[in-house]
């Protein structure tokens, strides 16, 4: 058997585009630049939901901010759409050491008496405006050694633009996702007879692509008995 022994199938934008097109019936010679212009702006509006719907697992990646004493709120990059997990690192004791701190909510955090406490930092509150912020409390303070805030965020996925041949950024699993989804929402523009036929296969294909989009650690959920026995 004689296989290609490559792995480089990465189609630019501009080509899922054209594939999109033959889907709805759009043979590309007959493609203008407004109908790119569409597809543009269809394929920058459908990442957009993407970010909505759940955790892109590529889009994952780890942030460092260095702490100051006394200061509580950090800014956060505006392209982060929501922070995962967080936790401190601190060389306080010649090594470094995590420990894991948990997000509160708004309510919760303004139902803290003395925002300014200092003290280790347990809890994180996520300000999801337009430029966001980060604000941990007790207030860090150490007069000695150095301290870390630490947290895995979700970003928003890179623009979809179509010049240079680009990629768009998502891995080989959902190029399938990509394509049907494209090919829907183009269709609602230029051929909006078949769009309600397109929409089944495109969440279809989404929701395949997504089942595949976690993490497989085992994860155990035991109860707590201690308190029925003295």
């Amino acid at each position: 058997m004689t296989t290609s022994g490559t792995y480089n199938f990465a189609p630019g934008l501009g080509e899922l585009v054209i594939y999109s097109y033959q889907n709805i019936g759009v043979r590309p010679t007959a493609i203008l630049q407004e109908h790119m212009d569409s597809a543009r702006m269809a394929t920058n509006m459908m990442l957009a939901r993407w970010a909505n719907q759940g955790v892109n697992l590529w889009c994952v990646d780890l942030v460092t901010v260095p702490l100051v004493n006394d200061q509580k709120t950090y800014p956060v990059d505006s392209s982060t759409v929501m922070i995962l997990d967080a936790y401190i690192q601190s060389d306080l004791t010649g090594e470094d050491i995590d420990r894991i701190i948990l997000p509160v909510s708004r309510t919760e955090y303004a139902s803290y008496p003395n925002k300014d406490q200092r003290g280790f930092p347990t809890v994180f509150w996520f300000d999801r405006l337009i430029s966001p912020t980060v604000t941990i409390w007790p207030v860090p303070y150490t007069s000695v050694g150095n301290q870390f805030l630490k947290y895995y965020r979700v970003r928003q996925i890179q623009d979809s633009n179509l010049q240079n041949g680009q990629n768009v950024e998502i891995p080989y699993m959902w190029l399938e996702a990509f394509a049907d989804g494209l090919a829907y929402r183009l269709a609602r523009i230029w051929n909006p007879q078949i769009a309600v036929a397109l929409k089944g296969q495109a969440d279809e294909s989404y929701a395949i692509a997504a089942a595949q989009n976690v993490e497989t650690a085992q994860q155990y959920i035991s109860p707590m008995l201690s308190g029925y026995w003295r």
